[in-house]
């Protein structure tokens, strides 16, 4: 196919406070109440109304895989009805290309009655299979859930993971020229979780468009092209590490960004030769660079390099610096200078950004407080979960 595989253009989203529309007895009446006389235009705000969304554009292309990240209510479950036609826009359009598949609360078929391969019949037609499908993919779906010793135990006797496991296989087994998700990819063990990035991986490379939504940064990185930053309206829309470096700083991750006699005018983060990185390997030598302008004298300064975990905010270091230990002298009114922090990223698998603080310890106030400052992605597929990485090497005896 030609073109883009999902297009969206100038979508807004109107609620109204305290309105639910989770069953057709919550939608019929909201309908009804639009379709009177004198009904509110598109345009129209009254005080009791809000956007979800508003001014969201974007194309996803066969192939591509873009990312939508943003803090709690900031409209990424909006966007995802949205994106499923479970909600109609209030302006704007949604134009998909191909058969649409989503990956969203995909257990939530079940009948708890009915056996895990009863399930399997019951949910493929649900999501537009023909029994013939299903049988000819019925033992790979088995098989790609890992539960097959309970596939014919009804699955109100299965936890909550083989529940979301077998969910999972169906949904993955699906022929989609478009793919929509949600949290999903973090359902079962880590042995499971590597197959459903896999899968991911497996279907953009056959020319699938996966639209992504989710607070998960490592699974962010993992597997999208590009990422929509989204805070009822879209904050950026482009390369997938800056993206989570706009996100933290939306969704506050430790203090805000601010300057008080102080202002950040360049940073950079490269490797030991000077070129700039996004992603690297475990234990590479890295150096973080701040251009700094004092925009009022300050006699004595203290320079903080923080690094955070972006997926849970997690502090992995903290160093601080004093004006005499970088042999600088009081720093005046319209100076400027650069501060370097060579560091190595020993470091596991993940997604982090880095902090920049000027403390004031005369006047016990931060001059400057930047996060993020600077977004690192580190590749590596040993490890799972943790921060370090402590190179460990493995042996058996016997």
């Amino acid at each position: 196919m030609s073109g883009a595989a999902v297009q969206v253009t100038d979508l807004w989203k109107r609620f109204h406070r305290g309105e639910r529309q989770d069953s057709l007895r919550d939608l019929i009446p909201s309908l009804l109440r639009r379709s009177r006389p004198g009904a509110r235009s598109a345009a129209t705000l009254r005080d009791d109304d809000f956007w979800a969304v508003r001014e969201v554009q974007f194309g996803v292309e066969f192939g591509e895989a873009l990312g939508i990240i943003g803090p709690n209510g900031a409209g990424k479950s909006t966007m995802l009805k949205l994106l499923t036609g479970i909600l109609r826009p209030t302006r704007g359009e949604i134009r998909m290309r191909g058969r649409l598949a989503s990956l969203i609360e995909v257990s939530a078929g079940f009948h708890q009655d009915l056996t895990g391969r009863e399930n399997v019949y019951l949910q493929g037609a649900v999501m537009g299979m023909s029994r013939r499908e299903v049988d000819r993919r019925l033992d790979s779906i088995i098989d790609f859930s890992g539960i097959e010793t309970f596939i014919d135990t009804p699955v109100k006797r299965y936890s909550s993971g083989m529940n979301a496991r077998l969910g999972f296989a169906i949904a993955v087994h699906l022929d989609p020229d478009v793919l929509v998700i949600d949290e999903v990819l973090s359902v079962g063990d880590m042995a499971f979780q590597e197959k459903c990035v896999q899968r991911m991986k497996a279907f953009k490379r056959d020319g699938v468009a996966i639209v992504f939504v989710s607070h998960n940064m490592q699974a962010i990185g993992d597997l999208c092209d590009r990422a929509l930053v989204l805070k009822s309206s879209p904050r950026y829309l482009g390369e997938v590490g800056e993206a989570i470096a706009r996100y933290l700083g939306l969704a506050g991750s430790g203090d805000e960004t601010m300057g008080d006699g102080a202002a950040v005018l360049d940073v950079r983060l490269t490797d030991r030769q000077g070129r700039t990185v996004e992603a690297v390997a475990p234990h590479t030598p890295l150096r973080l660079e701040v251009v700094v302008r004092a925009d009022v004298d300050i006699p004595d300064a203290i320079f903080s390099f923080i690094v955070h975990r972006a997926t849970d905010s997690l502090c992995v270091y903290d160093g601080n610096f004093t004006t005499e230990e970088l042999r600088l002298g009081p720093l005046r009114a319209g100076q400027t200078l650069t501060v370097r922090f060579d560091h190595v990223a020993h470091l596991a698998r993940g997604q982090y950004a880095y902090k920049f603080v000027l403390h004031d310890p005369q006047l016990a106030k931060h001059r400057l407080s930047v996060l993020p400052v600077a977004g690192l992605r580190v590749d590596e597929m040993r490890t799972w979960s943790g921060v370090a990485d402590l190179s460990v090497e493995a042996s058996a005896l016997g």
